[in-house]
């Protein structure tokens, strides 16, 4: 997952308010809708590869509104413990939450973020954001996130892996770009060229949510799934089923044949890194690595990547896993506060705020943007793909102990990946401990019979 690591504590005065809309020459193309004038407001975020677009069009709005905005910037695991601190205070510090996708249900459950229509009845969520698998809503009666709730947040960054791949080595080799998984494997082992280079590189290291969340795209893209039904409400353990077996053997296969050797310890950073020096053919990735493709301070593959929606099984469409960030109302601050942290976000969903949002570098949350000629150009080539596999984003976890899943997700494919176990003891045995933490907490659960 992006965003781990940066600079705690940056405030308004040293990152927003500089004037960079200007030099950037952001705000006189636009025509922006008026904005009321409010409160100051703070917004608590992590340091991240998409940041500084988020800085750059935070700067554009207080120019456009003359509304004040004070940046909280903190490191991943600082800034969720910021937020718990402070929406469990009597009086909150932080008005808006940029919320990960890994902690987005504590914050619903625990009713740490109001509701929009209780600050602003009027407030309409603009038909062209996506609701990335509806997690912007929060069915408190259910206890899931689906569209029957509330709406509690607006789309802020919508990361999810993309394939990327070589066009320069697709092109010599005559191929095209892979839609099924057959096709993937294909291509992989036809580019792999060791040492030199690999069919494809993936990550198997164990992490907070490393192998498993690159794992999700395979396991959603060939039929299966961690449960059998969580905006239902069933929590019946589906992990160790047939299309979970398939999915864990492609991937240990793929690893094996075309892959790097030593798959069982790439953390994210290594996995870009091997496509940045050109050792690998292909990576499946979160798309906000995109810009570091063409850098030449970075890259030696400038102008050589493309961009394509992670594959899928015949008979199965794509299922790239949410990693997104949304932005949510705390519930214990002043009024006035919030009605300023919802005038943020009503400007901030607006096709030209997210236009200008792309232009900085920024990944647009609205289907206007992808549907803009600014995606036909060859520096947003990851746009069309981004946008055909965002209505098919899966948001893996709808309840706030996930990261009790997580953790046994982690080491279970670790040591699959490692050899250390075969794919189907590795299943087994995470599904027979992820519904020992379903049943420990009360949730609706049953298993599957184990995979012989």
């Amino acid at each position: 997952m992006p965003g781990q690591s940066g600079k705690r504590g940056l405030t308004r005065r040293q990152v927003v308010g500089a004037g960079g809309a200007v030099a950037l020459g952001l705000a006189a193309p636009w025509r922006y809708a008026a904005a009321a004038k409010v409160a100051p407001m703070t917004i608590v975020i992590n340091q991240s590869p998409w940041f500084d677009s988020f800085r750059k069009t935070v700067e554009l709005y207080e120019k456009e509104t003359g509304n004040q905005v004070e940046l909280d910037v903190n490191p991943f695991a600082g800034s969720l413990e910021k937020q718990r601190n402070s929406v469990r205070a009597a009086n909150g510090q932080y008005d808006l939450l940029i919320m990960n996708s890994g902690w987005v249900a504590e914050m619903y459950f625990g009713g740490f973020v109001e509701p929009i229509a209780a600050i602003d009845p009027s407030f309409k969520l603009d038909p062209d954001v996506y609701t990335l698998d509806n997690t912007v809503y929060f069915d408190a009666d259910k206890k899931t996130m689906a569209a029957s709730g509330k709406l509690m947040s607006v789309p802020i960054s919508p990361l999810i892996p993309l394939l990327y791949y070589r066009g320069d080595l697709y092109k010599d080799a005559g191929l095209k770009a892979p839609e099924t998984f057959a096709e993937l494997e294909a291509n992989a082992k036809k580019l792999h060229k060791p040492p030199s280079r690999y069919g494809i590189v993936q990550r198997g290291a164990r992490g907070p949510a490393t192998v498993s969340y690159d794992f999700y795209p395979y396991l959603y893209g060939f039929g299966g799934g961690i449960f059998k039904n969580q905006a239902a409400g069933d929590y019946t353990v589906t992990l160790n089923n047939e299309a979970g077996r398939t999915a864990l053997d492609y991937y240990l296969r793929i690893a094996k044949e075309a892959g790097h050797p030593q798959t069982a310890s790439l953390e994210q950073a290594e996995v870009i890194q091997n496509m940045l020096t050109g050792k690998a053919a292909h990576i499946m990735v979160v798309v906000s690595a995109w810009s570091q493709m063409d850098d030449p301070d970075k890259s030696a593959v400038v102008d050589k990547v493309e961009f394509a929606v992670t594959p899928h099984a015949d008979g199965f469409s794509t299922g790239p896993g949410l990693g997104h960030w949304l932005g949510g109302i705390a519930r214990n601050v002043p009024d006035d506060r919030k009605r300023s942290a919802l005038e943020f976000l009503r400007w901030f969903q607006t096709k030209e705020a997210q236009l200008a949002y792309t232009k900085v570098g920024g990944i647009p949350v609205s289907a206007a943007s992808y549907r803009d000629p600014i995606a036909q150009e060859r520096r947003y080539r990851w746009m069309k793909p981004l946008g055909e596999a965002l209505p098919h984003a899966v948001n893996i976890y709808q309840f706030p102990e996930a990261s009790e899943v997580i953790s046994i997700l982690e080491l279970g494919l670790n040591q699959a990946v490692a050899g250390n176990t075969t794919s189907v003891q590795a299943l087994n045995s995470m599904a027979e401990q992820i519904f020992g933490v379903m049943s420990k907490h009360g949730y609706n659960t049953g298993k599957l019979p184990a995979l012989p």
